[in-house]
């Protein structure tokens, strides 16, 4: 199902409404779709370098906004069904220390879910679930989006067809590896 899912979407690049398909699956790989809107940008950028900006705010813009309402989806759904079971279970307490936790590096998990390979609808769902500050939720989506589609962009528009094996099979592991580093490094200065 996966796969033809995302042969699917791969096809959408070719569309004469290319721009809208990958707005419509940045959008809504931000809140509940499995395929990233990577797999359309590529082609596209690789058809068009000199629309690679314009293709990079489009995904930035819809990826946040899908983003909002995965926030909105975790902090509406969890007041009618998460809230209830918690109460329930005599789990309320347990959930309350899990958010401030989240809350406190939430920022942070944001940026990095943002750019690695991770799925952002569960930290953009879980950041609503939370109350996670709005403004701080909206601040590093914006930093995080903008940094993974606009080094994708930068990379296909600089280098084409040739750098198209590494985005694909190892941007991932290089955002991945980046914010280890930076989390390290934190908690290095800090704790030092």
């Amino acid at each position: 199902m996966i796969r033809r899912l995302y042969d699917w979407t791969l096809s959408l690049a070719d569309s004469p409404h290319a721009l809208w398909a990958l707005a419509a699956i940045a959008f809504m790989e931000s809140s509940f779709f499995p395929i990233p809107p990577d797999i359309l940008m590529i082609p596209m950028i690789l058809a068009r370098p000199s629309r690679a900006w314009l293709i990079a705010i489009v995904a930035l813009a819809a990826s946040v906004l899908g983003g909002i309402l995965g926030y909105y989806i975790g902090a509406a759904l969890f007041d009618v069904i998460g809230k209830p079971l918690l109460e329930f279970y005599g789990k309320t307490a347990e959930a309350d220390i899990f958010a401030q936790r989240f809350n406190d590096w939430g920022g942070w998990a944001v940026l990095i879910a943002g750019v690695t390979p991770f799925p952002f609808k569960v930290i953009t769902i879980m950041s609503g679930w939370t109350g996670m500050n709005f403004a701080v939720f909206l601040i590093s989506a914006i930093i995080a989006r903008g940094l993974r589609f606009f080094v994708v962009a930068a990379l296909l528009w600089k280098f084409g067809a040739p750098i198209r094996d590494f985005i694909e099979r190892r941007l991932g592991l290089m955002f991945t590896l980046f914010s280890i580093l930076l989390v390290g490094s934190y908690f290095l200065v800090k704790f030092l």
